[in-house]
């Protein structure tokens, strides 16, 4: 009967349909299996046998002989090779992963040697960033006026995050504002002569005053010799540094560090420990009441000696100093560029572009903001402050002719050529420049931040915050980067 019923089931295509198993363990040119199909039919079978033939036959769902036959080509894969194929596939998978990942180290690696290659030049003052090419000049409503000092502004700064300003003023009074809403964030007040010993603030007019590169502390100096020490974030009085025997006319805070440099009108420079509430040493050599002062991140620091018509290179560690000429007058006001170059206005209207290698001025414009008064005794206007932006070739200088001055320096420092002119009325006492160089600010006032020569009651005390627009891109250039 077996015998027969595979007969039955090799012709009959309606009942090869029905048994599964029985396909499905024949494989083409297997010429065994139907023997032993042959062989276990004339056994005698068992329950656990006929169990087994039942499930496999009648319970099995139904396969076509074709896709049957092509299953079994495509899955006909062994443990071994399974393990190999995925096994390759993780390779090629690995394989991709370290190529992106070098990819993207490259792209690193070069962000970081053009990093590294900027902080050498800048340590070598040869950094020079081409701005002043698309600086383009702000319409007057754009000019933001921050009002809240009741007497002209002497000095501000901006700190590092360029998102406060703190500014300061002949009522001897501190302001830190907000740049983006304008407003006011803290005031610290000043108090009236006489007062000091129960006064936490100044009670003389404020000079100079300076930031920290982190941002932590406030340092700010008066016309009673003293300077004082604020906690930047809170404006909390820290300490009170006294050694001064003049006004103290400058800070500066050495970039990346808390030694804190002030210059006064008693000719001297004076270094000091801010972590340590300490004084570290004095130096002299200017012949004059010291009118400004700035430094870097090198030890060293640049001062304008007023009357004696010089500037100086103060190298703090080897306790020598470096003399320049130049000027005609008073030197009134100093800023370094970078390490290298600086640049300095006089009360004989000029401003002067100096290097630390050369005992001359690079370049020298004259009569800078032009003149006043009569024809036959016209004077020019004097130059009360001036700012730069950091390793860059743009500088600026005011005065008292309603005007900030922009100002270009040439290839290697070796020029200074107008840019244009943004109308500020008022003493422009002084400047200071963003960061990033999105914007300029001026400390304004109604007089001289030294004396009261002149007074325009036109001005107004306040704040200027002044935008650093850039050109629109050129289309043309658009199209062929593009």
């Amino acid at each position: 009967m077996s015998s027969s019923f595979f007969v039955k089931t090799k012709e009959n295509p309606k009942l090869s349909k029905k048994g599964k198993n029985t396909l499905v363990t024949k494989r083409k040119g297997d010429g065994d299996s139907a023997a032993k199909s042959k062989v276990r039919a004339n056994k005698p079978t068992s329950k656990y046998n006929e169990e087994i033939s039942s499930d496999s036959e009648t319970e099995g769902p139904i396969v076509p002989r074709k896709r049957q036959s092509n299953e079994d080509n495509e899955y006909a894969e062994t443990p071994q090779e399974k393990k190999l194929r995925l096994a390759k596939l993780y390779l090629e998978q690995l394989k991709d992963e370290e190529e992106r990942k070098a990819e993207e180290d490259d792209f690193e690696s070069d962000l970081i040697a053009g990093r590294l290659e900027e902080e050498v030049l800048e340590q070598k003052g040869k950094l020079q960033r081409l701005i002043a090419k698309d600086l383009i000049p702000p319409d007057a409503s754009e000019i933001r006026v921050l009002r809240g000092h009741k007497l002209p502004i002497t000095c501000l700064v901006i700190t590092p995050d360029d998102k406060c300003i703190f500014s300061a003023a002949k009522d001897c009074s501190i302001i830190k504002w907000d740049v983006e809403s304008g407003k006011k964030l803290h005031t610290i007040h000043g108090g009236r002569k006489g007062t000091e010993d129960r006064h936490v603030g100044h009670t003389a007019h404020i000079l100079c005053m300076a930031v920290s590169s982190d941002g932590k502390y406030l340092a700010t100096g008066d016309m009673n010799k003293l300077i004082m020490i604020w906690e930047a974030a809170t404006c909390k009085h820290l300490y009170k540094f006294t050694g001064h025997k003049g006004p103290v006319s400058g800070l500066s805070f050495r970039k990346g560090t808390h030694d804190l440099y002030s210059a006064s009108h008693d000719r001297s420079i004076k270094v000091w420990n801010v972590d340590e509430n300490a004084y570290v040493e004095t130096l002299f050599g200017h012949q004059d009441s010291i009118t400004g002062l700035d430094s870097l991140s090198r030890e060293r620091c640049v001062t304008a000696g007023g009357r004696d018509r010089t500037v100086r290179v103060w190298k703090i560690a080897e306790e020598s100093q470096l003399v320049f000429h130049g000027h005609e007058g008073s030197i009134d006001c100093i800023q370094l560029i970078n390490e290298e170059h600086m640049i300095t206005g006089a009360d004989d209207g000029s401003v002067s572009l100096w290097s630390v290698n050369k005992k001359k001025p690079l370049s020298t414009v004259k009569k800078a903001h032009g003149c006043h008064g009569d024809a036959e005794l016209q004077q020019p206007h004097w130059v009360a402050s001036v700012a730069a932006l950091h390793n860059s070739d743009t500088v600026a200088s005011g005065s008292h002719n309603s005007q900030v001055q922009l100002w270009k320096c040439g290839q290697n420092y070796r020029g200074l050529e107008p840019l244009f002119s943004i109308p500020v009325p008022g003493f422009v006492n002084s400047l200071k420049f963003s960061s990033a160089g999105q914007f300029l600010v001026a400390g304004v006032g109604q007089e001289h931040r030294l004396g009261r020569w002149w007074r325009l009651k036109e001005a107004k005390n306040g704040i200027y915050v002044i935008p650093l627009k850039r050109k629109p891109p050129n289309p043309e250039e658009a199209k062929m980067t593009e």
